[in-house]
């Protein structure tokens, strides 16, 4: 029987503990098998002229998107992310559960905001599984390589509370973290510490505030926000007037300012890309292309690395718990999209699809 089936039979704390063992144990096996993989999984540009690990350009990584579990099902999305290769980026959407019973709360795994309380976290989920990832690093450092893992968090919930619980969980694994030296002046861009894992989060001034804002000048700052962007659809369109507005905008309208020392990246759905996204896209055409690649070239020349979510393709009846709206129907139709986004040199490709993207862009990048 697989070990994750035996596991979801014991109590919850014991299975957690089991967990950890299972996955530690994985991983380490996944990346043996997989070291070649580690070093070509992504796309660096040559050493002489390579910029660092959270510079626009400098990689195309897979964005593992929705990398948890859900319910007693997909136990190994952490496990299949990692064996592609690395770098690669983990979405981690979290919730902030509180229990009627003892008033206690805690932070889980959940892309609901209406929560169990038996959720994995991220402590047991995220950090136990990439603790032997981690500790080689840091027994061999490399920072050319590094982040190896960059941990991308999607806040269902964004309670002051919730977030100053996560970032007391992050000092707590500072050493494994990438940082920053706050400045006074948001606006000059430093430099960052790399370690083996940098921490990515979304727009949220909250976010922003516990992550950033609250951190003494001249102190490290371990997280690092997406730019919120510009409204430029008119509230009351209709919503193909919306959508249209979506695919012609110039970017620049779309995104004005350049990054900052907190805020280093761009997260967009592919509605801005194809009208409609995925639900929608017909034959990719050489406009779509041009498209793509003119937001790709806006975002890093303002500083911002950028990600786009999500591209699926399969069957109906073949997904795994993935939404309908990011199915474009067909592998071969992801695939399209997948090596336009690798050859524009988009830096997060999020796919539920971890191994058959990590496939296509290995093989993208040898063709060029």
């Amino acid at each position: 029987m697989p070990a994750f089936r035996l596991i979801r039979r014991l109590p919850f704390r014991s299975a957690l503990s089991a967990l950890r063992v299972t996955a530690t144990a994985f991983v380490i096996t996944v990346l043996s098998a997989h070291l070649a993989l580690a070093q070509t999984a992504s796309f660096e540009t040559s050493a002489s002229t390579k910029p660092s690990g959270f510079s626009p350009g400098a990689r195309v990584v897979l964005n593992a998107h929705n990398c948890y579990p859900e319910g007693d099902n997909y136990w190994d999305r952490i496990e299949r992310a990692l064996s592609t290769g690395l770098p690669v980026a983990i979405e981690q959407d979290i919730a902030w559960h509180k229990d009627p019973a003892t008033g206690n709360a805690w932070s889980v795994l959940s892309h609901e905001t209406h929560t169990a309380g038996t959720e994995p976290t991220i402590e047991t989920y995220f950090f136990e599984t990439v603790r032997p990832i981690v500790e080689k690093e840091l027994a061999n450092p490399d920072p050319s390589r590094w982040p190896v893992v960059y941990l991308h968090f999607n806040f269902k919930t964004a309670e002051r509370e919730h977030v100053e619980y996560v970032h007391d969980i992050l000092k707590r694994h500072t050493n494994w973290l990438s940082s920053a030296v706050k400045d006074e002046d948001e606006s000059k861009v430093g430099s960052i510490n790399y370690r083996p894992i940098l921490v990515m989060t979304e727009t949220d001034p909250t976010e922003k505030a516990v992550f950033h804002d609250d951190v003494p000048a001249g102190s490290p700052f371990y997280v690092f926000g997406s730019a919120p962007g510009e409204s430029y659809v008119p509230k009351g369109l209709p919503r193909e007037e919306q959508l249209r507005l979506m695919v012609t905008t110039d970017p620049a309208k779309m995104l004005a300012s350049p990054a900052t020392n907190y805020r280093r990246w761009w997260n967009n759905a592919w509605l801005i890309v194809e009208e409609g996204g995925a639900a929608r896209a017909a034959d990719w055409q050489t406009a779509d292309e041009q498209r793509l690649q003119s937001l790709v070239h806006h975002a890093h020349a303002l500083g911002y690395m950028i990600r786009f979510y999500t591209l699926n393709g399969h069957p109906r009846e073949e997904g795994h718990g993935w939404g309908s709206s990011y199915n474009f129907g067909s592998l071969e139709a992801a695939k399209v999209r997948w090596k336009a986004s690798v050859t524009a040199g988009v830096d997060f490709v999020a796919t539920d699809q971890y191994e058959e993207f990590g496939t296509v862009l290995r093989e993208t990048r040898k063709k060029e």
